[in-house]
């Protein structure tokens, strides 16, 4: 790219950034005409703090218990097919 061009290029995000009116997305303007007739509920900022620990507590545990328990049922298998590579 030219010197010259470049400055073209800056000139014109220059002009498009200083602009009075920037027009919305057509997402923005799809929810804004949805959501003027029906409009979407409440919703909470956060989840409840004590049902979102238990589940993750518990959860995270059934998962580490399920990846330890098969990486042994692994070994175990390779040491009793009395596996050698190549």
């Amino acid at each position: 790219m030219s010197e010259r061009e470049h400055e073209e290029r800056e000139f014109d995000l220059k002009w498009a950034q200083q602009a009075q009116h920037k027009e919305p997305s057509a997402r923005a303007r799809m929810l804004a005409a949805r959501w003027k007739h029906n409009p979407p509920g409440p919703v909470p900022f956060r989840a409840d703090p004590e049902h979102t620990s238990r589940v993750r507590r518990r959860s995270s545990w059934v998962s580490t218990a399920v990846v330890l328990g098969t990486v042994a049922l692994v070994i175990i298998l390779l040491g009793y097919l009395n596996f050698q590579p190549y």
